[in-house]
């Protein structure tokens, strides 16, 4: 769809220098070149010391409940997300984040489950909405609403990798990630069979930028999106 996940290169560039005003006063520095990587590398982003690598839960906050996982692990795993029947995605989660980068990446990984989910139920399921905040609500809505008005659905698999948080300062932060749709097709949503031209995001990955804010509460929520395709610069790092 031309939504948001179909944004200009010249509109993520502006993310970074918009996120002042966009994460409620926070100011960011330069943006830095996005080169697709395990998070573990940056010591930075590891959790001191990190005891579990398990996802948020949806509430954007780490889940002191759930079992142990590979502490310490030097590897990324793969979480696949139910979405709905015939909807899946896969989220390759960098090894040993840091609390904060992994609450994000929950948060992140949601709203994308999320408004797949609102697709695909015709949009009875606004689930989403828990994710978003500020601009974001309404790129969202307009995500969504798109697909039910040209009468679309979606089915397959969409991947989720190389995330990264690019920036941060205070409860304000920048995730970036690569998303690849091209194992999901496009259908009409009436007979269920796809449509016969596909469009580009279901060909080619590109870079999804999330501008994040962290409440008071702690829960972490997406503010604002952008997205650059191929074939800009940034874009050309989700390739594999």
């Amino acid at each position: 769809m031309s939504g948001t996940r179909a944004g200009t290169a010249l509109a993520l560039a502006l993310l970074t220098a918009g996120l002042t005003a966009g994460l409620a006063g926070c100011s960011t520095p330069p943006e830095r070149p996005f080169v697709p990587g395990d998070l573990a590398a940056d010591p930075s982003n590891r959790a001191a010391p990190p005891d579990r690598t398990d996802p948020p839960d949806r509430e954007g906050r780490a889940d002191p409940s759930a079992p142990p996982g590979d502490a310490g692990a030097s590897t990324p795993r793969t979480e696949t997300v139910e979405v709905a029947p015939g909807v899946r995605l896969e989220v390759e989660w960098p090894a040993s984040p840091a609390p904060d980068t992994a609450a994000m990446i929950g948060v992140f990984r949601d709203h994308l489950a999320g408004t797949f989910r609102a697709v695909v139920t015709g949009g009875r399921d606004v689930g989403y909405l828990d994710t978003v905040e500020g601009e974001a609500v309404g790129d969202a809505n307009a995500w969504v609403q798109e697909f039910l008005e040209q009468r679309r659905s979606v089915r397959g698999t969409a991947r989720l990798y190389a995330l990264n948080v690019s920036s941060a300062d205070g409860p304000g932060a920048q995730l970036d990630a690569c998303l690849d749709e091209s194992g999901m097709r496009l259908l009409d949503s009436a007979t269920g069979e796809p449509v016969p031209r596909q469009p580009v995001w279901t060909r080619e990955p590109f870079l999804q930028a999330a501008g994040m804010r962290r409440g008071d509460n702690g829960v972490w929520r997406v503010t604002l999106l952008r997205n650059a395709e191929l074939p800009s610069e940034r874009a050309k790092g989700c390739l594999r």
